[in-house]
């Protein structure tokens, strides 16, 4: 069963930072919740408020109109002329219009485009909320001889109190996508900063025992006991295998030149330094229905997650199986490339950590080898690379996209 082994601080922070953006997340929702739920109650309360002032001002409108006796000032000055702030229409039984307050009419409107918007907002009014009923009596009988109704809607200031909310979760959110993305590029940053320190520094490191090791091949050739047993050619074979190591790691932080590469040869170039090199009991299998396809390349880099790919295959084998690297042309002028394996297989909760830094499920090791892998191909060939399939105990694929050269 693979595990995932203890990791060096930083890479925890980074691996951790999903967990702290989930936890941001829910804090956020949960603010926006109680924003939500509190301006809720706030606005339940002032709608009620409202409700029962346009209701006093029906009934002071209905006393004003029935009374004929010279007492009503008072009722017209504090109540009816109070309300300047609730949009109100009164209508006969028939629903036409006898008059309204706090609508915003612009005088300089026909009186058939105001007509128009007052029929307007009163079909709005009648969605909102149901007519206010007024009796219209005889002053002699107290008899109801005819009815008007008042209709309503929320105050202006009641509206921005309903929207003011959702105009925060807004804001809220835009602020937290930016600090998202603000946050991402400076860990993206610092990323590439250390990946580039990094392989400048081990470039710079591998340079002086290369050097030696040149030096002492020619000693060697020079003795008659070794020249002809075939062992200072694979020293050398070694040695420029390091020098090409050396020339990954300086291409490290630089934009690398591409050109056009046959992809079946640089394969094969790949597979039969490695060949040698594992057990024997590893079979490499190499398929292309051309072995004239051509992608662009920087040939070092691509080596490099090629090896690094197949590495992994034999340790997912324990150095039994095979594997499969298939050539294609894809659509839209594209290479394809699959690396299978007849290994262990990756588990399914683990298959979106897999090019992560960090992390990896060998007992020893950095967990490198495929972010510098999917950095190589995303960032400097404008390629793709991800896990086309896995079953454990059947084995992985791997897909590499690349562009072609060819048409």
């Amino acid at each position: 069963m693979a595990r995932k082994i203890a990791s060096p601080s930083s890479f925890d922070f980074y691996q951790n930072n999903t967990n702290l953006k989930w936890i941001i997340l829910v804090v956020s929702v949960l603010i926006s919740i109680g924003s939500i739920y509190f301006t809720d109650i706030l606005v339940k309360e002032l709608k009620e408020r409202e409700g029962n002032q346009v209701r006093l001002f029906a009934r002071a409108l209905e006393y004003s109109i029935n009374d004929t006796e010279n007492n009503i000032v008072f009722i017209t000055e504090e109540i009816i002329n109070k309300n300047n702030f609730i949009p109100t229409i009164l209508t006969d039984k028939k629903g036409a219009i006898v008059f309204s307050n706090n609508i915003d009419l612009d005088p300089t409107w026909s009186k058939s485009k105001k007509d128009e918007y007052l029929q307007a907002e009163l079909a709005s009014m009648k969605k909102s909320f149901q007519p206010i009923e007024i009796l219209l009596k005889d002053p002699a009988t107290q008899k109801v001889f005819d009815k008007q109704y008042v209709y309503y809607k929320n105050s202006f200031l009641l509206t921005q109190l309903i929207v003011y909310p959702y105009i925060q979760i807004l804001v809220l959110s835009i602020f937290g996508f930016i600090s998202y993305l603000a946050f991402n590029y400076s860990r993206t940053a610092e990323q590439n900063q250390v990946w580039v320190g990094l392989t400048k520094e081990t470039a710079h490191q591998l340079g002086t025992p290369i050097s030696s090791l040149m030096a002492w091949i020619e000693v060697l050739r020079d003795d008659p006991d070794i020249r002809n047993k075939g062992i200072v050619e694979e020293l050398d074979k070694d040695i420029r295998k390091l020098q090409m190591v050396t020339e990954r790691f300086s291409s490290i932080g630089s934009a690398p030149t591409l050109r056009s590469e046959n992809v079946y040869s640089l394969v094969n170039r790949v597979v039969g330094y490695l060949q040698p090199r594992v057990s024997s009991k590893i079979n490499f299998e190499v398929y292309t229905l051309s072995e004239t396809i051509h992608a662009m390349i920087h040939p070092p880099l691509f080596e490099w997650v090629l090896e690094n790919l197949c590495k992994n295959a034999i340790d997912a084998m324990g150095s039994t199986g095979t594997i499969a690297i298939k050539i294609l042309r894809g659509n839209e002028g594209k290479v394809l490339i699959d690396i299978s394996d007849t290994g262990k297989g990756i588990p399914k909760t683990i298959l979106s950590n897999v090019f992560k830094p960090g992390f990896t499920t060998k007992k020893r090791g950095w967990g490198l080898g495929l972010t510098l892998a999917k950095r190589i191909i995303e960032l400097y060939h404008q390629g793709k690379i991800f896990v086309k399939s896995s079953e454990e105990n059947e084995g992985t694929t791997f897909r590499i996209e690349l562009k072609s050269s060819t048409n």
